[in-house]
């Protein structure tokens, strides 16, 4: 992975995380044990620390920075969808920023709550514990269901898995020029939509 150290500060990857080859750590930068960071993250520790505490993870095209002198924090089984910003912002333990959603200085999001994709979590904002936030402005939507916070646990769980597997199996490859005719498939995980699950009742 590109892995830059500033003004003296290298950044820190705990052995059991996984960050995928083409992300960029620079600087104050510290990810925990078992977290995953995706195909082309930035993680950008200059202003401030970024810190990926134990099992979370920041998926493919996140930006992590911060406004100077606050740090940027996933707490323990933090969820950050696909393209996702934050910046100088704590995701609490077991939240979840859903794709393309942007949460900015000094906002928190809190233990279990949900952020809506897309979604712009305005400056210094507090989202109460196990909420669901949504909208540009985010604003409170209501409180989660013991089910969706269920639907969220296995797809954190699911993102570990994949980090041990990631390590185990990844590498770089040229590609082939023709699909194989007992082609493999790679480990199929069980996950169900949660708008499936909602309408399941």
């Amino acid at each position: 992975m590109p892995c830059y150290s500033y003004e003296g500060v290298v950044p820190v990857v705990d052995p059991t995380a996984f960050v995928h080859p083409t992300a960029v750590l620079i600087g104050d930068v510290i990810v925990g044990a078992g977290c995953y960071v995706g195909a082309g993250a930035v993680l950008r520790g200059d202003f401030g620390r970024i810190i990926l505490k134990d099992g979370s993870n920041l998926q493919d095209n996140c930006v992590a920075h911060s406004f100077p002198g606050q740090d940027a924090v996933i707490e323990e089984d933090g969820h950050v969808g696909h393209g996702a910003e934050l910046h100088g912002c704590v995701v609490g333990r077991e939240a979840l920023v859903g794709m393309n959603a942007v949460v900015m200085d000094g906002a928190e999001i809190g233990a279990g709550s949900f952020v809506g994709a897309m979604s712009f979590v305005r400056a210094g904002m507090i989202v109460p514990p196990k909420t669901l936030v949504a909208g540009v402005p985010a604003k409170i939507v209501r409180e989660l269901q013991d089910k969706e916070m269920a639907w969220k646990a296995n797809g954190t769980h699911q993102y570990q898995e994949l980090a041990k597997r990631s390590l185990a199996t990844m590498k770089e490859c040229d590609p082939l020029p023709a699909v194989e005719a007992d082609r493999p498939q790679a480990k199929q995980i069980v996950a169900i939509p949660l708008h499936k699950i909602k309408a399941a009742g």
